[in-house]
């Protein structure tokens, strides 16, 4: 009886080879076959499937996922006895197309519509309908009312199943809405209106098909969302395409139709994809188009020639003098310009449906796949063609051209490509594979004969390194190079997920020293500007202490010109009349002195301003009556004043 831990081990492995992801439906089958592995998924997927293969040699890269050390000892040891005498080792097994519909499987799907994002998660079961019967409780938009956009094979009906359609487990869509005009403001204007609701007729020429396609958009709808539309059409991405037509007044992609300065109601446009610009027209022989001539004739015949591998030239016993013209130029120095022609020339051969191809050397792959912020990383595949493989039409034409394969490396890979045919192309990216991956990847490669091309590398960059994940060779199906790809993915999102929580924990380490550094620069500078304040402060005391010390020098010195100027004091014997005047200051104390009686009042101003009381800031006040002496006119004497003998006066300060 299997421990419990051999038991988790045999559970894991069961699920990964049927794509059962019940755990209860699992166990129930396991259990029914007494915990034997092989018998479980014998009785799952049908022995004519294939369960035992033996198509990779010893020599082979087993996968990382799924290989024979995934499985317990004892039934590897089983498989490995029962695999052919040639030395042949255990290959994944891979359920086949029959039980991989029966089972159910979770979609996501990501819609957009216009300032808005809903997440749509079911089962592949549920049909097209099903998604906008959601999206109406989500963005508040009639189903009916719908055109649900985005779909690599094009628009589908409502009662499409989504599992006939094939789709990868995450899935991007838009909605959009012709019917509905967009919510306008207040202030437009009603010609502004008019004008959305008008529909604008497009004519696209897309140049290199020489194909024209009459659109009608309304006119609420966005160049982004036009644009999307073509994609759906040609197969030619968003970022790929080149246009001609657009008014200048078009200067954003989130533009609407009815600002843009189209013409109405219909206006002429062109669009193509960005190619090489060292590509040439290549001229072909009478020969060779007499030999066409009869291919197209009998296109029937040729497809299915080509569905087994054989190309156009083995079809009529012409070998290599067909070859058609090579992916890349041999000793290609601009690996941008390499790039580009591969992609128009595997276009012409293939069709325009295809994985995106990065254009750009090795290293800048790397930068756009492993260099971004955590979240934006994803895997790089590397796709390597060999002209002289038997194994490339198919691979290519069936393979990598599947809907589903592009639209899965589209939305989840960075795909680079380089041609292996010309040995001085074959011996460049060696030197690159040893400088980026290491000698023993590249020697792995170096080793591969050329009927096991094209490959598939599938690369994973690491904290120090770049590590190859996976390896695929050209002898493989739709199903298990999608169900290896999302192997690979998984593995990969798995360390994503690391990566992004240490990145949020750096960027929060960050944001604190970041606010530690301006809560203290904010310190500093509130210190500063205290000190700043504290000098300013002490200079305008030690201004106004000058200043008043100025204004004492300058009063001690007049109350001195004064003092020196005052007739002296009469004696009491002196026989002259005086006029003997007691003076009460502010503070209640008071000063006496004698004077002449015919000493002008001059003289007692100036007399009490020697006592610090200038007449400008004090006022001489007499009792009875109340009168203000500094009123009087200073030239007229005591005498004449009646202050004689004697007067009692007291200060008061001016307001």
């Amino acid at each position: 009886m299997a421990s419990n831990t051999d038991r988790e081990m045999i559970l894991a492995d069961f699920q990964a080879c049927t794509g059962i992801e019940n755990i209860d439906e699992a166990i129930t089958l396991l259990e029914q076959n007494n915990w034997d592995l092989l018998a479980a998924i014998n009785g799952v997927i049908p022995q004519e499937n294939g369960i035992l293969q033996s198509e990779y040699s010893s020599e082979n890269i087993p996968n990382p996922v799924f290989g024979p050390s995934a499985l317990p000892n004892t039934s590897a040891s089983s498989i490995a006895s029962s695999s052919s005498s040639s030395g042949s080792a255990f290959r994944p097994v891979i359920p086949s197309r029959q039980v991989v519909e029966r089972l159910s499987r979770m979609l996501d799907f990501k819609v957009e519509y216009r300032e808005k994002t809903a997440d749509v998660v079911l089962e592949d079961s549920c049909t097209v309908g099903d998604i906008k019967q959601i999206l109406e409780n989500e963005l508040q938009v009639p189903a009916a009312k719908m055109l649900l956009k985005g779909w690599k094979t094009g628009d589908v009906e409502d009662s499409i199943v989504l599992r006939t359609l094939h789709l990868p487990k995450h899935n991007n869509l838009y909605v959009l809405t012709p019917d509905l005009p967009l919510p306008s403001m207040s202030s437009q204007s009603s010609s502004q209106q008019e004008s959305l609701n008008q529909n604008y007729t497009l004519i696209i020429t897309h140049r290199e098909v020489k194909r024209e396609y009459n659109l009608q958009f309304s006119g609420n709808c966005t160049i982004q969302e036009v644009k999307r539309n073509v994609y759906d059409l040609t197969s030619i991405p968003v970022r790929h395409q080149v246009w001609e037509g657009w008014p200048p007044s078009a200067q954003s992609d989130s533009m609407m139709l009815a600002s843009s300065g189209l013409n109405f109601p219909c206006h002429r446009l062109t669009v193509a994809r960005r190619t090489s610009p060292v590509q040439t027209v290549r001229e072909q022989s009478d020969e060779c188009t007499d030999i066409h001539m009869i291919s197209d004739s009998d296109g029937d015949d040729f497809e299915d020639a080509t569905e087994f591998g054989v190309d156009d030239g083995e079809i009529f016993g012409m070998g290599s003098a067909l070859r058609k013209s090579p992916m890349m130029p041999e000793n290609a120095e601009n690996e941008s310009d390499a790039l580009l022609q591969f992609t128009a020339e595997f276009s012409s051969r293939y069709g325009e449906c295809h994985p995106v191809f990065f254009i750009g050397s090795l290293e800048a792959s790397f930068q756009e796949a492993f260099y971004g912020k955590a979240r934006d990383r994803k895997p790089l595949a590397i796709y390597l063609h060999h002209d002289e493989s038997v194994l490339t039409n198919v691979f290519c034409s069936q393979m990598l051209c599947a809907e589903t394969i592009v639209s899965y490396l589209s939305q989840n890979f960075i795909t680079w490509a380089w041609d292996m045919t010309r040995e001085a192309n074959r011996a460049r990216f060696l030197t690159l594979c040893t400088r980026h991956f290491g000698s023993v990847a590249a020697q792995t490669i170096r080793t591969q004969k050329t009927d096991q091309f094209p490959l598939f590398l599938i690369i994973m960059g690491k904290r120090s390194s770049n590590e190859v994940l996976n390896v695929i060779q050209g002898n493989t199906s739709v199903d298990e190079l999608m169900m290896r790809l999302i192997s690979a993915m998984e593995i990969f999102s798995a360390q994503q997920q690391e990566d992004i929580k240490d990145e949020d924990e750096r960027e929060a380490r960050e944001n604190v020293k970041r606010e530690q550094d301006e809560a203290y620069r904010l310190s500093l500078e509130a210190d500063r500007a205290k000190r700043e304040a504290q000098e300013r402060e002490m200079a305008e005391q030690n201004r106004l202490e000058q200043i008043r010390k100025e204004q004492e020098q300058e009063r001690e010195a007049i109350r001195l010109s004064l003092e020196q100027s005052l007739p002296p004091e009469p004696p009491e014997e002196q026989s002259e009349p005086q006029s003997k005047l007691r003076i009460r200051t502010p503070s209640g104390e008071f000063i006496e002195r004698r004077f002449l009686s015919s000493n002008p009042l001059q003289v007692v101003f100036n007399f009490v301003a020697s006592k610090g009381f200038p007449f400008q800031e004090y006022k001489l006040l007499s009792t009875f009556p109340r009168r203000d002496i500094t009123q009087l006119d200073p030239s007229r004497t005591l005498m004449e004043l009646k202050l004689y003998p004697q007067e009692t006066l007291f200060l008061e300060a001016k307001e």
